[in-house]
């Protein structure tokens, strides 16, 4: 994927595992110039510290979509979505646009907007059709998922493991 022209990057961050340690995506796309906001699904936010998130980032944690009188964020030039969990997949992948999260990335395909998957699941999971399925769907949208022979897919114990560099290295080309 090429670089969008807008140094935006929109974290969005699922309830799975690594959830607690994606402050170290956020230091690794602000040391390649990125300003980050951070997305957290309604589960997440049990997963994550917000507080240093937000100390970390100078923006708030974003979870809801914003009120009429709240002012309209920047659009993202670019979102990775990590960890991602099977049903996060699933319903990108459908277009379901239940959560704030969710309205974001069903929007981010025909904005243009590249977009990163990094999928932390469990192996049964991984292999189940739908999950499958949504890859495909994913991918033929132009969607970046980290998942096949020699990426990334996981059952909890590898969550010490989980490539946040990657995402990155994805968006680099």
């Amino acid at each position: 994927m090429t670089e969008s022209p807008s140094k935006e990057l929109y974290i969005i961050v699922c309830a799975a595992g690594p959830a607690s340690e994606v402050g170290r995506l956020v230091a690794m796309a602000q040391d390649r110039g990125w300003l980050v906001q951070v997305v957290a699904t309604p589960s997440a936010l049990d997963f994550i510290d917000v507080p240093a998130l937000e100390r970390q980032t100078g923006r708030p944690v974003r979870s809801r979509y914003r009120k009429p009188h709240e002012p309209k964020p920047p659009r993202a030039g670019a979102i990775v979505v990590a960890p991602a969990t099977y049903n996060t997949v699933n319903k990108f992948a459908q277009g379901i646009a239940d959560t704030y999260a969710l309205g974001l990335l069903a929007e981010a395909p025909g904005l243009g907007i590249p977009v990163v998957v990094l999928p932390f699941v469990n192996n049964a999971l991984a292999a189940r059709r739908p999950f499958l399925r949504s890859i495909d769907l994913l991918r033929a949208e132009g969607v970046d998922v980290v998942l096949g022979p020699g990426q990334f897919a996981s059952d909890e114990a590898d969550a010490d493991r989980f490539p946040w560099a990657r995402a990155l290295a994805e968006l680099d080309g």
